[in-house]
């Protein structure tokens, strides 16, 4: 009997060096540059604005620390109505918890799985009608795609809404022509382990309001004012990201472009191969823009394929291959459990399909042929083997 933990471990989505992450880091051990702020942190912030297009930039210590400056230059405070996409990571949330203010969740679209738009402009007008207008809304890019963007922005002006774009999962993605994360007041970056390239861990926050990136930049250095003692007229933040890590996402960013190509390339192979199997379904691509494809997603079709996710699932985890569910929403979190939440249509919620019925696939830009073999092979027995105990 083959021992399945010995076979070697897959998964999700690893770090993947082989830039000049190695010579930029040098440079900063060289020149004791390690603390946070530096010459490769005015560099990164510089290098990520060019690339996206945005007008300015400020390195941090992770999306998170972003969306949290990005509320509280939107003005928000304690009571205050933040609407967020409930198909998402916690980060995406927790900041307004930071901030005092009151999470309101919206639901995605079949069509890519981001807020509907049409459940959002319901949501912003019955709360408003309520007497609880809705201050800002934070817009989560799924899994590398855009959400429809254009829509939600129309609303946000018509409420006066700030929109602060969670584009994490989606560096690299384009919505309409434009880079993803550029399209509301605010953009706020990931770089964490996972993501499609990291600093191990960090953020950025991006915008055309150059005013308002430094007033974040001074919050984020402990809002220390200019004096020659430590003096602080208003409440900061330890934010900033280190020069060293600053000099890993350099080098990273220099193959960004490659690492899409190469997730882009991963997902059609599991298309090729797995969309052959009736009641498998993936991820679709919106009309709109380019996915990173992040991450490859699919959702089984219990009554066409045979097996429920949850076996597939846990096969993958007996042969030591890393997969997970799709992001459980945040509406069904007990964090939440007393949040408002609007779903796509009354008795109908899109995200519940999506996680109780979606996987998302090791993804990862370094992942071999021959890896993706193993997982495609995996999955293809599981359901096989489901099949003969059925006929049984």
């Amino acid at each position: 009997m083959v021992d399945n933990s010995q076979q070697p471990r897959i998964y999700l989505s690893p770090p993947h060096m082989s830039g000049r992450e190695k010579e930029y880091m040098n440079d900063a051990y060289d020149s004791n540059w390690i603390a946070p702020l530096g010459p490769h942190v005015d560099a990164f912030e510089r290098e990520m604005a060019e690339y996206t297009g945005a007008a300015g930039a400020v390195a941090l210590s992770s999306g998170t620390a972003a969306i949290h400056l990005a509320l509280r230059l939107a003005g928000v405070g304690p009571g205050d109505r933040v609407i967020c996409s409930t198909l998402t990571f916690v980060a995406s949330a927790n900041p307004i918890l930071y901030a005092g203010a009151v999470p309101v969740f919206v639901d995605s679209e079949p069509e890519t799985w981001n807020m509907c738009p049409l459940t959002f402009e319901r949501a912003c007008r019955e709360m408003s009608d309520q007497g609880f207008p809705v201050k800002a809304a934070i817009v989560v890019n799924l899994y590398g795609q855009s959400a429809d963007l254009q829509s939600i922005i129309e609303v946000c002006e018509r409420y006066g809404i700030v929109l602060i774009e969670d584009a994490a999962e989606s560096l690299g993605a384009t919505y309409n022509g434009k880079a993803s994360g550029t399209w509301g007041r605010y953009g706020i970056y990931s770089f964490n382990g996972n993501k499609i390239i990291t600093t191990s861990g960090g953020g950025m926050l991006v915008s055309d309001d150059l005013e308002a990136l430094e007033q974040a930049r001074f919050w984020a250095t402990q809002a220390r004012d200019a004096a020659a003692h430590y003096q602080h007229s208003q409440m900061g933040y330890n934010y900033r990201l280190s020069n060293l890590l600053a000099a890993v996402g350099r080098g990273q960013l220099e193959q960004l472009d490659d690492r899409v190509q190469a997730r882009r390339r991963i997902f059609e192979r599991y298309r090729d191969r797995l969309g052959e199997i009736q009641g498998i379904h993936f991820m679709p691509e919106a009309p709109f823009g380019r996915s990173t494809r992040w991450l490859s997603a699919i959702t089984i079709d219990e009554g066409e394929v045979g097996v429920s996710a949850v076996p597939i699932l846990a096969s993958l985890a007996h042969h030591n291959i890393e997969a997970r569910s799709v992001w459980k929403p945040l509406h069904l979190q007990p964090l939440f459990a007393r949040s408002t939440y609007f779903p796509y249509f009354e008795g109908y919620s899109v995200s519940d399909q999506l996680f109780a019925n979606g996987i998302c696939l090791p993804s990862g830009s370094s992942l071999t042929e021959e890896e993706q073999a193993r997982v495609i092979e995996t999955i293809e027995t599981c359901i096989q083997n489901w099949k003969s105990v059925i006929r049984r």
